[in-house]
């Protein structure tokens, strides 16, 4: 899955090199299964495979484009909705949807330093070194549950092909 952290990178590369990693296994977590898995919400909040690949799309988007003055793709939906899948969503928008996300956060990544500075959605002041953290947290996290989502609909578990 994806490249692994360098062993001896810089701070610069192995961060992007983590989150790049979890983005993969996020896109893996889907692969084999049909309309109806992905969309399946399989919490009583409503949670979905699909719905967690939507939302992640659109926080790369805040949190790497327009913390930072970058332009960022107009959502088709509110921002409180970025976990709900629509009527007329499918998997083959939405995947399309985060790879176009991961590709501007990554040009983002790659023109600015990691002291640069950005104002985030809330005000808040917060570095390119911050967002790239906070990014790999919320990326594990979101790929740790959609791990126990995957598990209740097949069975199948893991980060990477077995």
């Amino acid at each position: 899955m994806g490249r692994g952290v360098p062993p001896s990178g810089g701070e610069k590369e192995s961060l992007h090199a983590s989150l790049d990693r979890h983005r993969d296994v996020i896109v893996w977590k889907l692969q084999g299964l049909g309309e109806e898995q992905v969309r399946r919400p399989m919490t009583p909040s409503g949670t979905s495979l699909l719905g967690i690949v939507k939302h992640l799309a659109a926080v790369e988007y805040g949190w790497f484009c327009s913390t930072f003055g970058r332009e960022a793709e107009p959502l088709w939906f509110a921002p409180e909705d970025d976990f709900a899948i629509g009527e007329r969503e499918t998997t083959e928008q939405i995947v399309a949807f985060y790879g176009r996300a991961r590709a501007a956060a990554d040009k983002v990544i790659s023109d600015l330093p990691l002291d640069e500075i950005g104002t985030s959605w809330a005000g808040r002041r917060v570095s390119l070194r911050w967002v790239l953290i906070h990014m790999i947290e919320d990326t594990v996290r979101h790929a740790g549950h959609m791990d126990i989502l995957r598990e209740l609909i097949d069975g199948a578990t893991g980060d990477h092909p077995r």
